[in-house]
């Protein structure tokens, strides 16, 4: 069974930057796309990026430019580095993992992560 373990969260600065790590045991996430949401407190849980087992991603609108996925296959993990965080970046990150297509779609995956808490304030 894929199990995956998010890191890296913290308290940040407006501006400031984090980099979270998603780990996977269990099965090699070669052949996974890896999606990292977000829920913030009383709002739904929201898709944030994504990326295949071959390298492709996608970015919600309200980070692109600002935040980077990548994947180290050998290392099993996928990584989202986040630059200018603003306060309403503040949120429970998740990852987690389906197969095939990338997409944004929370329903769609499943394998989900624990969550790491992302606070931004000054």
């Amino acid at each position: 069974q894929l199990q995956l373990v998010e890191s890296g969260g913290g308290l940040v600065q407006p501006g400031g930057s984090l980099r979270l790590s998603c780990a996977a045991s269990g099965y090699a996430l070669d052949y996974y796309v890896i999606g990292w949401f977000r829920q913030a407190p009383g709002k739904e849980r929201e898709g944030v990026s994504c990326i295949s087992s071959k390298g492709s991603t996608n970015y919600a609108d309200s980070v692109k430019g600002r935040f980077t996925i990548s994947r180290d296959n050998a290392k099993n993990t996928v990584y989202l580095q986040m630059n200018g965080l603003k306060p309403e970046d503040t949120a429970i990150y998740y990852c987690a993992a389906k197969k095939w297509i990338n997409s944004l779609n929370v329903a769609l995956f499943g394998s989900w992560g624990q969550g790491t808490q992302v606070t931004v304030s000054s």
